[in-house]
């Protein structure tokens, strides 16, 4: 006789996905081991967690002996008690845990449909014996009184809660075990919505009887549902919120109130009034009049935004129903309230800045791609147009969506991919907070795999192919979570598109009026011109205008985004208008999301970088990231000096070279301003940029002018060398600086001086005429106003001549100039020789005298009273004001001129370098020295910053308003932040004023 050796009829543990040692014999010990049992063996290991299940049926029989006959006989005839218990078990710790603790509960589980609103109130209000108060049935009140109080009622209310919610998420996870009709999220949130209603209807009744006793109940008390609850969208484990309206608001109301809360929040989940007027400072019961006046003339935007959920829950029905009518109409005129954008705007980064870094890509709520950017966008429409269609006067996310679809805001598919994307992650979060009953919204870590698996089975997910249910869970995370990252492109500016595109005249689109409304509460000041713009743009003839159609909704985003969306739109246009037929211009933005991100903040920032990449679109390409980050810093600064001075030297004559110089000079100063707006350089680095890209033109043109006049340096009558003083020679130019140079020159053996300085000054006089030429580009101004003798001296001189004069004729302000002093184009040699010749006057041997001393002093004390523009604020003028550029150089500069022949740190043009040097040297404290830098940093920026936004030289900060959002942003501060940018510049350079004026004393 043959035995089969075949694979048994009934599974193993490892084959029902049974991972715990003891499940075999937990299996034995059931008696669930026979061929019987193979159907409810294959039910257990569809449980979520298959061994948590089991584990908790042994529980189960364990607590009571003498009922598991009959729950074991149940199990095997009822598929369908079968699904809801071993899928509870399965899914959730908590209630496993409640159906132990609570002997027969389980027996609740039989019933095949869910109880209804009303059974469900009727169960929680049974559980403290309550009782309907006098009259208020008549008046369709949901007003009780309990008899049973104190811990007593909190016990019984939080097992009646437990049981009922217990019963709800049974049916919601049987789809997961047995083939179980599926519950969706709008009937299992309306659910759970109703479940808290009923709940803290019973807890006012607890209330009520404790506050009162058996006195009347002479106030109307309504409770208002705020938030998810009010919009009948609940979560398994979530806050309630409420507001409470009373006639009278009363020490008796409040009294009630409070309690409610109380027991609420002990008995079944955390209840917040947080959400009432003046929030937790507020008074907690309102009349009805006090909350109408209140929301008229102090509420914030969000408070609106919370009203649009606002729901009569429990209570003074009537009077909540007033509440809701009288304040609906508020929450749609929000959307014309001047400060509605910023404050929407000001809403959102402080949502995302809620979420902490480590959690961002695990948070299902707050994360990039979470609920609340498919919420709070769904609201921000809703209150848009809701003002003049009130079939958006709808308050679940889901009802939204398709109201908006329906009214042609959102397109259909994407209305329906939203619902879809939205609805799959809200499960998510339910079967996450179910598994404890802890309010949570973290995704598992993502290395843990069994959490993972947990979480594909809770939420139905199955195999696919080769991929199991986690595999499949992971892709459908980064499926749905990229599909809401959009959220916001296709809910406000595909619709846009689609509109004034007319692609396809069947389909559902905006009015131009809706359109213009959308784009106003976006941040367009000048909407009807915008739409004009995206018109134009998204009606491109051949494949530029499908490329298009299908980036603006991304760039409009990233537009909106900014300070100045009209400018950013505006000059978005106009660049598209300069690159027409270049291929890789749309490519290259559809291709590269960081380069369109990046190229819409500068748009929409900097008028200075918009005109320069008109002239220059290929820096643009420099906005990618390459291997070792920002394409934008990876430029080396002494690469771009080569390929200037070699490609002015190769023009055919002056003016081209000239235009050869600018072009490049044009490209660098883009990607600086560009590598600057975006965060990419410190301040340090831009001015050292800036002032070797100047000195690099001055060079390249001088030495095109030499060798067009003399055939080249060899054939020169004289060596010619140009001296950068001030910022230029410091090494710390800002983009609204002038060139101050000197021109020094040198006769070559043989000539005769006269004939070499006519020679030099032509040279000089063709240079500084060249580069001053007007055009399109930031000026190139090269200023010899510190020359000897001033405007009256001439233009060139001999290094000998300027020895003669620095030795007999130097004033205080000469010397003081010198101190920055540093060749920078020219000859070399000569340029050295220069510096070694001037060291003498600017670091005289022994010091400079204390006269020259007293009259910097007064020097600077004229130019404090005087040289300040008619009109400027002392207080934010970047250059001359308390504490600014000038202020913090010329205490610098004095330090040097007293310091300087004893140490020779101090021989340095640098600032910063210089106040390096002071604390080293233990001149002045590392405090003050801290002080002068951070102020002169924090000027430098802000000067900077009003350059990018003005788009040219500008030393003055505004006021509050746009355009100070403007240059905040400009500077590195959110637009939010603009009063706090503005307040810290007055700090700092008010701390450094007290150092000048210590120094400047002493």
């Amino acid at each position: 006789m043959t035995v089969s050796r075949g694979r048994s009829a009934v599974p193993s543990p490892g084959r029902l996905g049974l991972l715990q040692t003891e499940a075999r014999d937990r299996l034995s010990s059931l008696g669930w081991t026979g061929p019987d049992d193979v159907d409810l063996l294959w039910s257990l290991s569809r449980a979520p967690d298959a061994d948590l299940a089991l584990a908790t049926l042994i529980r189960l029989r364990d607590a009571d002996p003498e009922a598991w006959p009959e729950l074991d006989r149940l199990l095997r005839r009822d598929k369908r008690f079968r699904g809801r218990l071993l899928s509870v078990i399965g899914g959730s710790d908590a209630l496993g845990d409640h159906l132990v603790a609570e002997p027969g509960v389980w027996r609740r589980l039989l019933a095949d449909e869910l109880p209804d609103a009303i059974a469900v109130r009727a169960a929680l209000l049974g559980a403290v014996e309550a009782t309907v108060e006098p009259g208020a049935e008549q008046r369709g009140d949901l007003l009780y009184r309990a008899a049973v109080t104190g811990p007593d009622a909190v016990v019984a209310l939080r097992r009646a809660y437990r049981d009922q919610l217990m019963v709800l998420a049974a049916h919601d996870l049987a789809a997961t075990v047995e083939d179980e009709p599926v519950l969706y999220l709008p009937e299992v949130g309306a659910r759970l919505s109703d479940l808290a209603d009923a709940a803290l209807t019973a807890a006012l009744a607890v209330a009520i009887a404790t506050v009162l006793d058996d006195k009347p109940l002479e106030a109307e008390l309504a409770v208002i549902a705020m938030g998810k609850c009010g919009a009948r969208e609940l979560n398994y484990v979530s806050d309630v919120d409420v507001v409470f309206v009373a006639e009278p608001a009363d020490a008796a109301s409040a009294r009630i109130a409070g309690e409610m809360m109380r027991v609420g929040s002990s008995a079944f989940f955390d209840v917040d009034a947080g959400l009432r007027p003046e929030g937790k400072r507020g008074a907690l019961t309102r009349t009805l009049e006090s909350h109408v006046a209140y929301y008229r003339r102090w509420a914030k935007t969000w408070e609106f935004q919370a009203l649009l959920k606002a729901r009569a829950m429990t209570g003074s029905m009537k009077l909540g129903a007033a509440y809701v009518e009288a304040t609906a109409p508020m929450v749609w005129d929000a959307s014309e309230r001047d400060d509605f954008v910023p404050e929407v705007q000001a809403m959102r980064r402080r949502v995302e800045s809620l979420v902490p870094p480590e959690e961002k890509a695990r948070n299902l709520k707050l994360g990039r791609g979470g609920l609340r950017d498919v919420e709070f966008a769904v609201q921000l429409l809703q209150m848009v147009h809701g003002r003049v269609d009130p079939d958006l006067h709808v308050q679940s996310t889901v009802d939204a969506l398709a109201a908006l679809t329906d009214g042609g805001y959102i397109g259909r598919d994407d209305g329906a991919n939203f619902a879809a994307s939205y609805q799959f992650l809200r499960m998510l979060e339910h079967r996450l907070q179910l598994q404890r009953l802890q309010r949570t919204h973290l995704l598992p870590d993502p290395a843990d795999t069994a959490a993972m698996r947990w979480l594909a089975r809770a939420a139905h997910v199955r195999p696919e192919g080769t991929n199991d249910a986690e595999q499949v869970l992971r892709r459908e995370l980064r499926k749905q979570r990229t599909r809401v990252r959009q959220l916001h492109e296709k809910l406000f500016y595909r619709p846009l598109l689609e509109s004034v595109a007319r692609l396809d005249k069947g389909a559902l689109r905006l009015s131009d009026e809706s359109a213009k409304r959308q784009l106003a509460v976006l941040g367009w000041a000048f909407p009807d011109r915008a739409l004009a713009h995206i018109r134009v743009l998204g009606s491109e003839p051949g494949r530029s205008g499908q490329i298009q159609m299908l980036i603006l909704p991304g760039l409009l985003e990233h537009i909106s985004d900014t300070p100045d969306p009209d400018a950013g739109l505006l000059n978005y246009r106009r660049l598209c208008d300069e690159v027409v037929g270049v291929e890789w211009f749309l490519r290259l933005l559809r291709d590269d999301g960081v380069v369109a991100e990046r190229l819409m903040h500068v748009l929409g920032t900097s008028e200075y970088i918009a005109d320069l990449l008109m002239r220059s679109p290929d820096v643009i390409q420099l906005y990618s990231t390459g291997a070792t980050g920002p394409k934008l810093t990876e430029v080396d600064s002494a690469d771009v000096v080569k390929g200037l001075v070699a490609s002015t030297m190769r023009a055919s004559d002056l003016n081209r070279a000239i235009a050869v110089a600018r072009s490049h000079r044009r490209a660098e100063l883009a990607r600086i301003a560009s590598a600057d707006l975006l965060g990419l350089m410190t301040v340090q680095q831009v001015c050292r940029a800036l002032s070797t890209v100047w000195a690099a033109v001055l060079g390249a043109a001088l030495d095109k002018v030499i060798a067009s006049t003399a055939g080249g340096r060899a054939g020169a009558p004289a060596r010619i060398a140009v001296i950068g003083m001030g910022r230029l020679g410091g090494g710390e130019l800002g983009y609204g600086s002038d060139a101050d140079v000197l021109f020094v020159c040198e006769p070559v053996e043989g000539v005769a001086e006269p004939e070499a300085v006519r020679w030099a000054q032509s040279v000089a006089d063709q240079v500084r005429s060249l580069l001053g030429t007007p055009s399109a580009d930031p000026p190139l101004e090269v200023d010899v106003g510190l020359r000897p003798e001033g405007k009256n001296g001439p233009i060139v001189r001999t290094l000998a001549s300027y020895e003669a004069y620095y030795r007999q004729w130097a004033e205080a302000w000469e010397v003081q100039a010198l101190l920055r002093a540093h060749s920078v184009a020219g000859d070399e040699d000569l340029g050295l020789r220069f510096l070694h010749m001037i060291d003498v006057t600017r670091y005289p041997e022994g010091g400079v005298s204390s006269d020259a001393v007293k009259e910097i002093r007064r020097i600077k004390a004229r130019v404090d009273s005087e040289r300040l523009p008619r009109g400027a604020d002392p207080a934010t003028h970047t250059k001359l004001g308390r504490g600014g550029l000038a202020d913090v150089e010329w205490t610098v500069q004095l330090m040097q001129l007293r310091y300087a022949h004893r140490h020779p740190e101090l021989h340095n043009t640098s600032t910063l370098e210089t106040l390096d040097a002071i604390r080293d040297l233990e001149l002045l404290t590392s405090d003050q020295v801290e002080m002068l830098a951070d102020a002169w940093l924090t000027a430098t920026k802000a000067r900077n910053a009003l350059v990018l936004v003005r788009g040219k030289p500008v030393d003055q900060l505004p006021g509050p308003g746009r355009a100070l959002r403007s240059v905040a942003y400009a500077a590195g501060w959110p637009q939010d932040e603009a009063q706090e940018f503005l307040e810290n510049y007055m700090r700092v350079t008010r701390r450094a004023k007290a150092v000048v004026v210590e120094v400047f004393e002493s």
